[in-house]
């Protein structure tokens, strides 16, 4: 992705929607912000801010109403979303921008459809089996069913939420190499995180990432990687809740993200085409970022789309797209014109 000089933006008022407890301050000390809750907030609703637009903040619970007035009474011309969910419930996000979509009102990120196809996990594994992209072998294990291991499913197999994102409920023993432990991991996902479980093959490799920028015409970040510089031998190396979450944890294992290097040969180019396929397979629009393992024989496996990913300055995302070319400013900037262009009417 080359720079180019843009002209300047035009000056917009936008309507940033944001969990009610990740309104950011309108100041902060840069040696605090890492590990504030609401740093992605600060950082888009700032970057906008010194962009030129005119910016509204609005916490959104579980109400809508405000959304509507917000719009009587700023009329912007577009609304920024950063919300992860509606009412606390992660799978319920694409009903605000379906929302407002009803309400005609332009927005950034991803389209309500390709977010209902994206967040429902096992629909979205379908979808992709379906197309012929590579992912492991998977299966749904409901709540209040009894755990039955399917002999197609090889161990080692890992456990997860099926709704739940940002490594919700993963940890080290969401890896199970028998029936007994993978029981045992179903009903800790059933019991402690209260959602149905995704059980799928667990693939030994690299740990990567690569950004997809686009509604219609496509552009692709460098690919990214997730690296596990000091980890005892015996861990695997996969994106557990406490490495996502705690700082301490991170600078005592090593854990560091950064642009993937000595990648087997055609590598990249496979997981740049496959990275469109998803994003179009899925209805994608706006941003998303594709979550890949790259096994030890060289072959690439999807794991999962995740369509509006954190957009922090110092996220995965935003480092990509820096190293790219692309500045903090210019990718807001960026995710803002999608916005603007997208008509939801016209299927992406």
């Amino acid at each position: 992705m080359s720079r180019k000089k843009k002209p300047p933006a035009k000056k917009l008022r936008v309507l940033a929607l944001v969990h009610p407890d990740l309104v950011p301050p309108a100041t902060a000390d840069p040696e605090e912000l890492p590990g504030k809750p609401w740093k992605t907030e600060y950082d888009v609703v700032r970057t906008l801010e010194a962009l030129g637009h005119e910016v509204q903040i609005l916490g959104v619970g579980d109400e809508l109403g405000g959304i509507r007035n917000a719009l009587f009474d700023f009329k912007p011309h577009i609304t920024f979303n950063l919300l992860e969910g509606f009412d606390d419930i992660v799978t319920f996000d694409h009903n605000v921008v379906a929302y407002l979509e009803l309400l005609k009102m332009p927005y950034t990120g991803c389209n309500s459809r390709g977010l209902l196809l994206s967040r429902d996990k096992s629909l979205a594994k379908q979808l992709l089996s379906y197309h012929r992209v590579p992912g492991p072998d998977f299966a749904i294990f409901p709540r209040g069913r009894k755990v039955r291991h399917p002999k197609r499913l090889a161990f080692p197999l890992i456990v997860k939420s099926l709704t739940m994102d940002a490594s919700i409920g993963i940890s080290q023993a969401s890896v199970v190499d028998d029936e007994e432990h993978l029981k045992e991991r179903v009903r800790f996902i059933h019991e402690s995180v209260g959602t149905d479980a995704l059980v799928e093959r667990y693939i030994e490799g690299r740990e990567l990432y690569i950004g997809v920028i686009g509604n219609q015409q496509l552009a692709t970040l460098p690919v990214w990687e997730l690296l596990f510089n000091n980890m005892p031998e015996e861990s695997r190396k996969i994106a557990t809740e406490r490495l996502k979450f705690s700082l301490t944890y991170q600078k005592k294992r090593g854990i560091v993200s950064e642009e993937a290097e000595d990648l087997p040969e055609g590598a990249a180019e496979r997981i740049r085409d496959i990275a469109k396929r998803v994003y179009r397979t899925l209805k994608l629009s706006g941003f998303a970022r594709i979550d890949l393992r790259l096994s030890e024989e060289g072959r690439v496996w999807v794991i999962e789309a995740n369509p509006n990913p954190q957009l922090s300055r110092d996220e995965d995302f935003a480092q990509s797209a820096r190293k790219a070319g692309l500045d903090y400013g210019d990718l807001i900037q960026r995710i803002v014109n999608l916005g603007i262009r997208w008509q939801p009417a016209q299927p992406g």
